[in-house]
């Protein structure tokens, strides 16, 4: 970051360690699909001599993107962690996934952070997506930088992408986006496009070329003096404004030089405090080359600019069932607190979890206590036990190279916590506590699921347990309704992407199946029917005849039975039976096949034989009476309707309401929002919106959110009505 030069010794094949707090630093790297996260993190590594080539460990394989999955979807689709060391530090790299359906890798990564780093493709540009993470970031004063990919790319312009940067994540303060070093370019190709060979330090004003695959630094050419001019003062007057000392712009307008040492220093608190975002530049190393373009930079900037994990604040904390307690502390001989960020299988140790320590220090075959809450209603079950660690480690690609401890601030992989998943929170035995959780977006895209064959019957529950005790953002829903197996995903290549791991991991093959919405069926007016249930075939016989009226109730009123039969035409004990056999039918329903709900259904007389009548007789005869009311009457099918709200930009609003209204919704109020948005409520039938995860994506650039709740059941219109009847005839 002080344009030092660092002559690092290679790190391949150990373990990068870590004793104390301040030696670490955690970086969560940010961005959209295809920015070149993943190259940027190989090359890193290969700098930090982690790798012997770029991006390859010992056994072949790479740093990140390892996964199979990974592979033959060509993009990443979990978080890798990545550790290298650099200059005496212990740096945490935490590769994202940079696709929407992935937020939830996302999110585990910046509670793993103290810092973040936004990679940004100088051939896409900024997309809505990372302007919205950016944001979140802002929200809790998350450390941030910029890093400029792609620069090879034809028509690539960093002084350009800098400018859209400082538009897209400066809106408050332009001057905090500004860049550290300017490429500089070789002579053109035959495309005309000339190659970034090295930068030049916009502090230092040294030349640093990457040309001949090592880092060279240099005194910068007469000629290149006056372009670098104007942006270093720039950048020097962008970091005097965010210091701390208010004499320093007075003595810089004055005509004072200030020192080089005082600059860096107050760029590094700036940064380290997320109120000073600075700009770098990476390209793609030469052929054959043990350093890549902007790395070394990259790598200082990490290791001076970033804050410790002492820096950043923990979460807070509570006992299991509630109460408060102080704020911790990253002391490795504090208590230990440690979380579980994510949660995988591997096919030959079984489980292991990604563990950010905040407190205290984790070590292998201690007994801890696991907390896990509030993830219910997403399959996961509330639990409190002990567990023994097993062994610690430190993934590198496929490698996990074991470790003696992980300290406050530090990561590990912990083997065998067979009842620990992500979000849950690893404490002392003696005094367990509970994290408070993180923000997972809700899954809001049902996928209908049945097993293949009776083996793949046999292997499905516990194959759709493991898959959601690794990722709390999917949902697991037993219908009960519907009778279906349902899976809410957050779009389709996650859905695509959980199918994968049931086929490969698991060894489960499923089908996709149409998902069913839950109707209700309710009588649109007053009916009646009789039951006669008369059988006479010798010895014993079944004598129960019940006549019944059925009106409708307000929703939400459920099925109300009222007995009013007068002069015990039908016995007191023969009642119940009655009531019993109309609530079974109504459960059954009596035109779809869907429930009956918002009915009074009033027992008015009947018959009995003093031999012949029976429980049985009396409850098929009032299932007969209900059938017989249905018949002669208009009957409803009800539909869920959903409350909707969906925050889009301002740009977008007119096109979500128009596509709601195509979707039989209502628009029932909006309201302006920050950042330019505007919130959209709307109630819409639910049958309409299985997709719409999916389809408000694609409406909005990928920038607009939604939620959804249960609203009420509302009749549906009579030609959607008459056609699911149909097709229930059909079927039956």
């Amino acid at each position: 970051m002080g344009d030092k030069a660092h002559a690092h010794p290679g790190a391949a094949g150990r373990a990068a360690t870590a004793d104390q707090p301040a030696s670490v630093r955690n970086v969560v790297l940010v961005g959209h699909s295809g920015s070149g996260k993943t190259t940027l993190v190989e090359a890193l590594a290969l700098t930090a001599g982690a790798v012997n080539r770029a991006g390859r460990v010992e056994d072949g394989g790479t740093v990140s993107d390892y996964d199979d999955i990974e592979h033959r979807q060509q993009r990443s689709v979990q978080l890798s962690l990545v550790p290298v060391e650099w200059g005496g530090f212990k740096i945490n790299l935490l590769d994202t996934p940079g696709y929407a359906d992935f937020v939830g890798e996302l999110r585990a990564g910046l509670r793993a952070a103290d810092a973040a780093l936004f990679v940004v493709s100088a051939a896409d540009g900024v997309d809505g997506a990372t302007r919205m993470v950016w944001e979140e970031c802002a929200a809790v004063g998350m450390p941030r930088a910029i890093v400029v990919t792609h620069l090879e790319a034809a028509r690539a312009d960093f002084t350009e992408m800098t400018r859209t940067c400082a538009e897209a994540f400066g809106a408050d303060d332009p001057d905090a986006v500004l860049p550290l070093y300017l490429p500089l370019h070789g002579a053109k190709g035959p495309d005309g496009h000339a190659p970034v060979t090295g930068l030049v330090g916009l502090l230092s004003q040294r030349v640093f070329d990457y040309a001949s695959g090592e880092r060279k630094e240099s005194e910068p050419g007469e000629d290149q003096l006056p372009l670098i001019e104007e942006a270093r003062n720039k950048l020097i007057e962008g970091i005097i404004a965010e210091s701390e000392d208010e004499s320093l712009m007075d003595r810089y307008l004055g005509g004072e030089d200030i020192d080089f040492k005082t600059l860096v220093d107050d760029l590094e608190r700036a940064v380290a405090r997320g109120i000073f975002h600075p700009v770098l530049a990476a390209a793609p190393a030469a052929e054959g080359a043990r350093q890549g373009i902007g790395t070394v930079e990259l790598l200082e900037l990490i290791t001076g600019g970033f804050p410790t994990p002492l820096e950043h604040p923990a979460p807070a904390v509570t006992t299991p069932d509630g109460k408060a307690r102080p704020a911790l502390g990253c002391d490795p001989e504090g208590p230990l607190v440690a979380e579980v960020v994510k949660t995988a299988s591997d096919p030959y140790v079984g489980r292991v979890s990604l563990v950010r320590v905040f407190s205290g220090t984790l070590r292998p075959d201690e007994t801890v206590h696991v907390s896990g809450h509030g993830l219910a209603d997403r399959g996961h079950e509330d639990h409190d036990v002990d567990e023994r660690v097993g062994a610690l480690s430190s993934p590198f690609g496929k490698q996990q190279r074991v470790l003696a401890q992980c300290v406050a601030g530090d990561l590990a992989c912990v083997a065998k916590l067979n009842r620990a998943e992500t979000g849950d929170t690893l404490s002392t035995k003696d005094d367990p506590l509970l994290m408070e959780p993180w923000d997972m977006p809700d899954p809001l895209l049902p996928l209908a699921i049945q097993a293949h064959s009776k083996a793949d019957e046999d292997k499905l529950s516990q194959g759709l347990s493991r898959l959601v005790a690794e990722d709390p953002t999917m949902r697991l829903e037993q219908n009960q309704d519907t009778h279906q197996v349902v899976l809410w995903c957050l779009g389709e290549a996650h859905a695509d992407v959980a199918l994968e791991r049931l086929r490969s991991r698991y060894g489960v093959q499923v089908d996709v199946v149409a998902h069913k919405v839950s109707l209700r069926e309710t009588f649109a007016g007053r009916s009646g029917g009789r039951g006669r249930h008369v059988k006479q075939s010798g010895g014993h016989g079944q004598y129960a005849i019940c006549e019944i009226e059925v009106e409708p109730l307000p929703g939400g009123s459920g099925i109300e039975f009222v007995d009013k039969v007068v002069g015990g035409a039908v016995p007191r004990q023969f009642i119940p039976s009655v009531e019993k056999g109309v609530r079974a039918q109504a459960a059954k329903g009596v035109a779809a096949g869907y429930p009956l709900i918002d009915v009074r259904i009033t027992l008015l007389d009947g018959k009995a034989h003093s031999v012949d009548s029976s429980d049985a007789a009396f409850q098929t005869a009032g299932a007969l009476a209900l059938r017989e009311a249905a018949a002669d009457a208009r009957i409803h099918l009800l539909e869920p309707v959903a409350e909707v709200q969906v925050l889009v930009g301002d740009d977008h609003v007119g096109s979500v309401m128009s596509d709601l209204s195509g979707r039989r919704g209502r628009v029932v109020g909006t309201e302006q929002a920050p950042g330019g948005r505007t919130l959209v409520r709307a109630e819409v039938p639910e049958i309409e919106i299985g997709r719409y995860a999916v389809d408000l994506r694609s409406l909005s650039q990928g920038t607009a959110r939604f939620s959804r709740s249960y609203a009420r059941h509302e009749p549906m219109p009579p030609q959607l009505s008459e056609r699911i009847r149909e097709q229930a005839q059909d079927v039956s």
